[in-house]
């Protein structure tokens, strides 16, 4: 079974995106080049790939989905806590991104959801049960 999950987003421009993420917490990887940066998104070998589109669309060959017009795909991260659902929340739109799901929820589960600068959906969830 294979141990990393690299997941590959077209963006517009490399280096707002890089800068979106790295307020997030996603830290930088050696795997840098001209067309493509990559950030692990924790440390369980999940790694994010950020790719100019015109790249991207060379290694997919179809046409790239406009994610601010529809959504291919929800990306979910845990929270350990409540207060850290908010406080990705705010970062999330001091770096550029838009909050399109207010940080809420009950005992259980407590989650927002937002979209990073090219529209790519993501969502947090604090969820007790996982404690």
């Amino acid at each position: 079974m294979t141990k990393d999950i690299w997941i590959n987003l077209p963006v517009k421009d490399l280096n707002k995106s890089k800068a979106f993420f790295t307020e997030l917490g996603f830290s930088l990887t050696q795997h840098q080049t001209p067309d493509m940066v990559g950030m692990m998104a924790s440390e369980k070998n999940v790694a994010v790939c950020l790719v100019l589109e015109p790249t991207f669309k060379g290694y997919t060959g179809h046409a790239i989905t406009d994610a601010s017009q529809s959504t291919e795909v929800l990306f979910s991260l845990s929270a350990e806590t409540r207060e850290e659902v908010d406080t990705l929340a705010k970062k999330a739109t001091n770096a550029g991104g838009s909050v399109f799901s207010k940080p809420g929820g009950d005992d259980n589960m407590y989650g927002c959801a937002f979209a990073d600068p090219d529209g790519h959906r993501w969502n947090v969830l604090y969820m007790k049960t996982w404690e």
